[in-house]
């Protein structure tokens, strides 16, 4: 069976199907189809046409690793049935993978088959409402988090190193930092939105300062502290001095400041490991029973401004949750320590041992 597909102009690094090509010994004429079949969908389809490249070379790793089960166990995957699907989720299962992992590459999966029958290779999806196995686990056991007074430890600690730092080369990262924390534990942004973040989506309105983010495909403005706007122009204004260079609107807001990549957008992996150097330094990083992370700022912002007395969906809109129960996750993970119900037995016990 051959296929002539009409090649897709494509802004994404050359990401196609040969990116992951499988072996010689794996290749038939319908694995071949399909790959071409399914990497033009991903083009076209998944997020609206604005994959990232990360996003597609995912997704065609993923088929490949199916594509390599089907040929270890003489399936063509066209001709793959409902059946087969199901062994590849007994397959996922086996191996040990976690629950979601296992939903992710089970929906891949299903992917791949919409992107076959629209093209006509097939007539009906076999994988579809083939799910992962379910699990009870209580959402919040998830959330990692500071507490208001850590939080201030940690703020505190910037500040400090920042009193400590006697030139403005020394001072420059500091600065940076400290607003890049602060916007992170205060406002919840993702690691991710900071690192795409660029100056000309600094919005203001009136003499308020916010912040145009975007990740997963959603925009949104995050309105900054009058504290942090603050932040964020010092460190602004420093960085045109040490850096000796005008800041043009297309440039980054967040850049390395180091001798080999001065100027440079941040990575993702660099803003984490800022993170995690003042976690260490204030002994934030491992506690029994818990582990912050990056990622555990969004969720401290999320918990304190509930406890502070927001309202769920101005939270909501802050973190850019499309779903409002995801919020209300962070209002289950203060209640449960704030309002044990048990503290009010356990108090009736110690006054009727005490009478």
């Amino acid at each position: 069976m051959e296929i002539k597909i009409t090649p897709v102009e494509s802004a994404i690094h050359s990401v196609t199907a040969d990116s992951v090509k499988i072996s010689s010994t794996v290749v038939t004429p319908d694995v071949v189809d399909i790959e071409q079949v399914f990497a033009q969908f991903l083009e076209l389809s998944v997020g609206d046409g604005a994959a990232s490249a990360d996003t597609i070379r995912s997704y065609l790793s993923q088929t490949k690793m199916y594509f390599e089960w089907c040929r270890d166990n003489l399936i063509a995957p066209l001709e793959a049935d409902k059946n087969d699907v199901q062994l590849y989720r007994q397959y996922l299962i086996s191996e040990q993978y976690s629950l979601n992992t296992i939903a992710n590459k089970l929906s891949i999966v299903s992917t791949l088959y919409k992107a076959a029958l629209g093209h006509g290779l097939i007539n009906t999806n076999p994988a579809v409402d083939i799910k992962a196995p379910s699990e009870r686990v209580d959402p919040a056991s998830n959330i990692s988090y500071l507490e208001l007074e850590e939080l201030e430890l940690l703020l505190g600690e910037i500040e400090s190193q920042l009193n400590r730092a006697k030139t403005n080369k020394q001072r420059l990262p500091i600065l940076r930092d400290r607003v890049l924390i602060g916007i992170m534990s205060l406002e919840g942004t993702r690691t991710v939105e900071l690192h795409k973040l660029k100056v000309n989506k600094i919005v203001r309105q009136g003499k308020k300062t916010g912040l145009q983010v975007s990740a997963k495909r959603a925009s949104r403005i995050v309105p900054l502290t009058e504290t942090l706007a603050q932040q964020l122009e010092e460190y602004l204004t420093r960085r045109r001095t040490v850096l000796r260079r005008k800041i043009k609107p297309e440039d980054y807001v967040f850049v390395s400041v180091s001798n080999n990549s001065k100027g440079k957008q941040l990575s993702r992996r660099g803003i984490r490991a800022i993170v995690d150097r003042y976690l260490k330094a204030t002994g934030l990083k491992h506690k029994e029973g818990r582990t912050i992370t990056a990622h555990s700022l969004r969720h401290t912002a999320g918990t304190q401004a509930l406890r502070a007395g927001a309202d769920l969906r101005q939270v909501q809109d802050l973190l850019g949750h499309a779903d409002p129960r995801t919020t209300s996750i962070y209002a289950h993970v203060g209640d449960r320590w704030e309002h044990n119900p048990a503290n009010a037995v356990q108090k009736k016990i110690n006054k009727e041992s005490e009478s």
